[in-house]
Parts: structure tokens; C-alpha cells; sequence
């Protein structure tokens, strides 16, 4: 990877507005007329091989995505631009950056030029994203006249994906790499290793899979699911063969994204210790690999033998993955075990390191020193500070953007990763139908305002900026499809951050340009997330019961919104949503947003009954606290959909605000329960239930606030038995006038199991 040069191009023309492409190039001069595709027309390469291998490539995918069936012909070798589309690999300033390219429509031909193939790639890339804008969708394909000039701004631009907490298929992990090109994504960083999973074959320690890439997942569904070859519970797990490595680094070579492989270590390494229990810092190593979320207390110990283990392991992922870095972790590494062990106490008297967080230090240290001795980079995050950096190492910086300022200001290279806005494992709506995850909702808009930019920075000390990262961490992403809705299209916002220059960005025109983008998303198969798009329905009873009251909104402004209320589909013509409603009572009202080209996306329906609207689910009420929230699923069924709570762990407690208590007169919930599976230290101890009546455990309605009245308990003992959602029988209250926030939480024995609320109703 090499710094983006300026560029001397002539200064853009309305490069937001011209241009349906995302991210958007650097540099746009509009022409005069169109150039036709049609099936038939020629496709001619100038170059070497890859350049042919990039036609057709381009044939393929405008294939793929176009519904009126046109075919280009498949390259030849040989220069004919007469009225073809010229791919041709040019040399250039050896200053240019490889990734760079020119792309020239004119009416008579196109041509398609770059330095490497890697800018020709994404010229092509480009290409086909104008061939299936909505605007070109006519058949033939007609594409405006312009001239291209494009570099990025970043060359580190990047996805990371955790493979250790969930398994994802080789196939799938082709396909995430196919679409990271088509966003002119460059990095992924591939999250091997943890406490619940080692996932990358090592021939000279084969227990790394055997043993640490198989767990029982938490929870009584999985213990129940007994594996009748074992007749104990089934294993869940999976690992990558060096062959398949092998196939998928190929494959990525092929589109331009280097992986970057993460190792991680001293930390989340209880997989790797429960293989080899001499490796840990504890004379008593856990015994099978856990399944637990959090961060766990094992550290590999610093005796001579784990860094020839290491050092072994590190020997074949170099073989792998030819790129220039390799990821350490170095983060969240409790060090209790390395102060109260006498072994490692005594280990780092020899070493003469003075504290645990020296040890760290010495510990990254010697394995930056190993890896640049074999001519690789040490990355780390950004806790690889503390003690002191290694010379020569990367810093992720994902603790906000402190990290990356301190390591910038001692000259190491970085890259922006922070949470919340990059980890893509947060929600991007808050409606019941989103994906389990993280509680916080960080919508498409925010990522996509995100500035990488570190204010107090020099010129300088700017230049260490490598780029950009987000990161999918699957701990509650347990589907590929799932992973697929997580990350799209908040990859797209994620690449024009790192692509485009700062000064062309907005919000508003980046919207602009989505629905096209998602357009290509269905035609390629990827289920990603429509949620900037998708009307909400809010509905409330009126005072006084007099209708209801409705607002609908969405959160990207492009498009109008249209109703029903007659069971009908919206289309272009139904009524304009101008303001709230107020409607009668009863009935269903569906919704959808629309712009010139069509609906943006799937309808949104809503009961207005007056039971389903004074229902809430979880994500539809408040939770008491914010300390940890969570879009917990269910651990049952085994097989097929299962239940989403959202629920704040450290203080499962929820707000039913502004319920008109007048005409209610028992209160109705549906509960689940969920295995306390999380590894939180002493912030467990803080977990606090109020006493219950029964050995069982009760739901308690309290009224004005979790210290109020309790107006109502739900006995939990028809719930004791069930692993699924199960409702409880209503709970009448007194009678109440006047409106009040409701406070719902759990009286219980103990953490295991968790209970937790999916649904609450006032019933009048």
C-alpha cells in the first residue's frame, strides 16, 4: 500500500450530482452526449493479463446486475477502440499511486485506463456502478459523457471480520471480499483467534483445532441438543485449512483487498490454552473452550516456550498470508494472573520488568522484534500503548481517537477504528426487526459523518494516518446473513469515507445516491439493511381514547412517504404522508417511502388496534439504565427463528413511559430467558434483584418509577419450564387514574437463568 498523491487534474464539476458512484471520485468533468451498451458491444484489452481478467470481470458483473439480459462480449487481446470499451494498463509516473485510474466516456467510445491493475480494477468498478445506475437502467444501457480521474484519499481502507466468535462458510468469506471490491474496500482484517474459538489450521499444533475451535454454545437449547454419535451435547465450531486460506488469500489478491491476519495474544486466548495448558499463567487452566461473551482473565505466560510456540505459530501464518502486516490484538488483557501467579512474578524479576503492564510491553515488543526480523509489520490496538510501544508497530486505534493521536505524535502509523461509530455489530434501527447486537442504535448517517480527521494533529503527524477500519464482531451476529445486514450499507458510507476527499462529502447527496446502491445490493444477492429507508410507524391511542395517532418518519430525506389504510400495497399514488394523523381506531395502515425511480423499500405495516397498540416490545421501551445494553437472542430453539430482547444486562429493568392508567385494568407480558453467558469482572457483582416471593421468581409493575407502588406481579413459574417465549397470565391491577411511567423488572434468585421481557401490554 502507498500514500494517495495529490492530484493535478482539473478541478471537479459537480462531482456529488454528476455521477451515480459511490464512493465518489475525485475528479469529474462532465462531456457532451452518451455512449451506448448494448449486447453485442466489444470490450478490448491493452496490457497484460489482469487486464483481461478485469473485462471480463466488468462483463460479469454487468451481467449479473442487469435485469434486460445484456451480454458484452468477452475481451480479446488487442487494441480497437472504435467503438468498444478499452481496458489498458498504461505506464505511468512511477509516482502514481497503483490504485489510482482515468476513465474517458465519450459517444464514440470509452476507454479505461490505469498504471496497475489495481486502479484498473476500480475503474471498472466505477464503470459498472454508472452501467446500473437507475438513470442508465434503459435497454440498451445509455451512459453520459465525463472524464474520470480518481485516486483515494486513504490506503488503508478497511472491514474487519471476527470468524472466532461465530464460524462463517469459505464460501461466504469469498463473497465478503468480492463485495468489499465493488466498494473499493483494500483490507480485511480476519479475527482468528479468541477465548471461544481457534479458527486457523496449524500443522505443528493440532490441537489449536481439534480441541479450540469447538464449543457448546450457552444455554439450555444447546445442552438439550445432544449429538447422538457423542451423546453429549452438539459442538458448535469450525476452522479454516491452510488450503482454503490459501484459495481465499488467491482470491483476495485477485481484488485487491489484503487480509490481515489477527493472532491475538497475551489475551482472549483461553481456546489456545485449553489446546495447550502450558501455556497459561495459572496453575488451574480452564478445560473446555467457553462460550461466554466478554473479556476472560487467561493470558499466555511469558516463559520461553510460549514464545517459541508462538513464534512457530506466527512462522506458518506468514507462509499464508503474504501481506505486509499481521495483527497481535494486544487488548483487553486483564492481568490479575500475571500479578497473583508466583511463576510469572518470579519470570518477570529475570526479565527485569518492573509490572504487569511492563511484562505486556516486553511481551509486544519481542514479538514486533520477531516479525520484522522475517520482514512483516506488528498491528495491535491501541492498548499496545500502555508500557510503552513496540518500535516500528501499526496502532488501532478503537478506544476513540486517543490512541491514534498518542501513537501519531511518536511517529507510528495508525488507523482509525473507534467504537461506537465503526464497530458494526451496533444496531442501525431501533425497531423489533433488527438483528441482535450491541443496544446502541448508530444509524447509516452517523458512520457516514464520522471524520477521520484527528483535530490535533500536525501536517506531519497526519501523515501516520493509514485510513479507516469497521469492524463486525460477531459475538451476537451468529448468521452470515445476518453479518451481511450488519454490514451493508454502513460498508458504503465506510468507503467513501476512506475513498473520496473530505471536501465532497455530504450526508445529503450520499443519501442521494443510496437507493441505486441498494438497487445492486438485491441484484447481487446481499441482504443488507434498507433501515435508512424504511418508514416507522408510531401509533398511540389519542386522549380520551379518541382515535389513534400516528406519526411515520424515516431516517434518510430522499424520497416522500405514502399510505393505505384499505390492505393495499402503497404505490406512487397513494395518499402523501404531509404530518401526523389522527385515525379511527382499528384496521391496518401500511407504508412505504417512494422517489421518481419507484419504492425504496419494502412496505412497513402496523395494527391499529387497540391491543397491538398499546403493546410494546422491548425495543419499543426504555430501559431503566444504559450501562450495558444489549439485542440479546434467545438460546431456543435450536433450529429456526428465535426471539430478540433488548436489555440493558447490568440492570434488566425497563419504562413503559406515559400510560394513561384510566381505563387499564390488568396488565399483560411475555418473558424469556436467556443464559447470563457474559464474563463482566466486578461489574457482575453490581447486578442487584429485588427479593422474590416465590422460589420461582415474579415480574413486578411498578408505578412512577422503579422505587414506586408495585401495582402488579407476574408469577414466573408458568415461564420456569419453557426455553422459549412464554406469556404470562394477565395480572389485574387497581383501579388508577391519570397517566404514569410503568417500571417492569425481575424479582429473582440469582444471575442464571436471565430473565428478560419481550413484550408488555396495559389492557384495559
Amino acid at each position: 500500500m502507498s500514500a494517495a498523491p495529490s492530484m493535478s487534474a482539473a478541478p471537479s464539476v459537480g462531482a456529488a450530482s454528476s455521477v451515480d458512484v459511490i464512493p465518489l471520485p475525485a475528479h469529474v468533468r462532465p462531456g457532451i452526449g452518451r455512449f451506448t451498451i448494448a449486447s453485442g458491444t466489444q470490450l478490448s484489452v491493452s496490457g497484460d493479463a489482469r487486464a483481461l481478467q478485469i473485462a471480463e470481470y466488468f462483463a460479469q458483473l454487468v451481467s449479473k446486475t442487469r435485469a434486460t439480459g445484456i451480454e458484452v462480449v468477452r475481451a480479446t487481446a488487442g487494441r480497437d477502440p472504435a467503438g468498444t470499451i478499452l481496458f489498458e494498463i498504461r505506464p505511468q509516473s512511477a509516482t502514481a499511486d497503483p490504485e489510482s485510474y482515468s476513465l474517458d466516456i465519450a459517444p464514440e467510445r470509452i476507454v479505461l485506463a490505469a498504471a496497475d491493475a489495481r486502479g484498473l480494477l476500480y475503474g471498472a468498478v466505477t464503470l459498472w456502478q454508472l452501467c446500473t445506475a437507475r438513470a442508465a437502467r434503459s435497454d440498451p444501457i445509455q451512459i453520459p459523457a465525463m472524464s474520470i480521474e480518481d485516486a483515494p484519499r486513504f490506503r488503508w481502507r478497511g472491514l474487519l471480520l471476527d470468524s472466532a466468535r461465530h464460524f462463517q462458510s469459505p464460501d461466504f468469506i469469498l463473497k465478503l471480499i468480492d463485495w468489499m471490491a465493488l466498494h473499493k474496500l483494500n483490507v480485511l482484517q480476519w479475527h482468528l483467534t479468541d477465548d471461544q474459538g481457534w479458527r486457523l489450521q496449524i500443522s505443528r499444533y493440532p490441537l489449536l483445532t481439534s480441541v479450540g475451535a469447538w464449543r457448546v454454545p450457552a444455554g439450555a437449547g444447546a445442552a438439550g441438543d445432544i449429538d447422538p454419535g457423542t451423546g453429549r451435547p452438539r459442538l458448535y465450531g469450525g476452522f479454516y485449512t491452510q488450503q482454503t486460506v490459501r484459495k481465499i488469500v488467491a482470491h483476495a489478491a485477485l481484488r485487491n483487498v489484503t487480509i490481515v491476519p489477527e493472532i491475538d495474544m497475551p489475551g482472549h486466548a483461553t481456546a489456545a490454552i485449553v489446546a495447550y495448558p502450558t501455556l497459561a499463567s495459572t496453575p488451574a487452566p480452564p478445560k473446555t473452550v467457553p462460550s461466554d461473551w466478554g473479556v476472560y482473565p487467561n493470558l499466555f505466560n511469558a516463559d520461553e516456550q510460549t514464545f517459541s510456540f508462538l513464534e512457530n505459530v506466527l512462522s506458518e501464518v506468514l507462509e499464508l498470508f503474504p501481506g505486509q502486516y499481521v495483527d497481535v490484538g494486544g487488548d483487553e488483557a486483564i492481568k490479575d494472573q500475571w500479578h497473583t501467579s508466583a511463576h510469572m512474578q518470579a519470570r518477570m524479576h529475570e526479565l527485569g520488568v518492573t509490572n504487569e503492564q511492563a511484562l505486556q510491553s516486553y511481551f509486544m515488543r519481542r514479538i514486533e522484534q520477531w516479525l520484522h526480523a522475517h520482514g512483516r509489520r506488528l498491528v495491535g490496538w491501541d492498548e499496545i500503548l500502555e508500557g510503552g510501544l513496540p518500535p516500528r508497530a501499526t496502532v488501532m486505534s478503537w478506544r476513540g481517537l486517543d490512541g491514534a493521536v498518542a501513537a501519531a505524535r511518536l511517529g507510528h502509523d495508525v488507523v482509525l477504528s473507534p467504537a461506537p461509530v465503526l464497530y458494526l455489530d451496533n444496531r442501525q434501527g431501533s425497531g423489533a426487526g433488527e438483528p441482535p447486537g450491541r443496544g446502541q442504535v448508530v444509524t447509516l448517517e452517523q458512520l457516514y459523518r464520522f471524520d477521520p480527521r484527528p483535530g490535533a494533529l500536525s501536517s506531519e503527524e497526519a501523515s501516520h494516518l493509514l485510513g479507516v477500519q469497521a469492524n463486525i464482531w460477531t459475538e451476537h451476529i451468529r448468521t452470515e446473513e445476518r453479518v451481511q445486514y450488519m454490514a451493508f450499507p454502513r460498508a458504503a458510507a465506510l468507503s467513501e469515507l476512506g475513498w473520496s476527499r473530505p471536501q465532497d462529502l455530504s450526508w445529503e447527496g450520499f443519501a442521494a445516491r443510496l437507493p441505486d446502491e441498494l438497487g445492486r445490493y438485491r441484484a447481487l444477492g446481499i441482504h443488507a439493511s434498507e433501515d435508512a429507508f424504511t418508514v416507522s410507524i408510531e401509533a398511540r391511542m389519542a386522549p380520551g381514547g379518541r382515535g389513534v395517532q400516528v406519526q411515520l418518519a424515516k431516517q434518510a430525506a430522499p424520497g416522500e412517504i405514502r399510505y393505505t389504510r384499505d390492505q393495499s400495497n402503497p404505490t406512487q399514488t397513494a395518499t402523501l404522508y404531509t404530518g401526523p394523523l389522527t385515525l379511527p381506531v382499528g384496521g391496518e395502515l401500511r407504508a412505504a417511502a417512494f422517489d421518481a425511480g419507484g419504492a425504496l423499500t419494502a412496505v412497513t405495516a402496523r395494527s391499529l388496534d387497540a391491543g397491538s397498540i398499546a403493546r410494546r416490545s422491548s425495543q419499543e421501551l426504555k430501559t431503566c439504565t444504559s450501562r450495558l445494553v444489549l439485542n440479546l437472542e434467545d438460546d431456543a430453539p435450536v433450529e429456526g427463528p428465535r426471539a430478540i430482547f433488548l436489555v440493558d444486562i447490568l440492570n434488566p429493568c425497563w419504562i413503559y413511559e406515559a400510560v394513561d392508567l384510566s381505563h387499564v385494568t390488568a396488565v399483560k407480558a411475555a418473558v424469556g430467558q436467556v443464559p447470563f453467558n457474559f464474563q463482566l469482572g466486578s461489574a457482575r457483582d453490581s447486578i442487584g434483584f429485588d427479593k422474590p416471593a416465590s422460589a420461582d421468581g415474579e415480574l413486578e409493575v411498578r408505578v412512577d418509577g422503579c422505587e414506586g407502588e408495585p401495582i402488579a406481579v407476574l408469577p414466573l413459574t408458568p415461564a420456569r419450564a419453557s426455553p422459549v417465549v412464554t406469556t404470562l397470565p394477565a395480572a389485574r391491577i387497581a383501579p388508577r387514574s391519570g397517566v404514569h411511567d410503568l417500571c417492569f423488572r425481575f424479582a429473582q434468585q440469582g444471575l442464571e437463568p436471565l430473565w428478560v421481557l419481550d413484550w408488555v401490554e396495559p389492557v384495559g
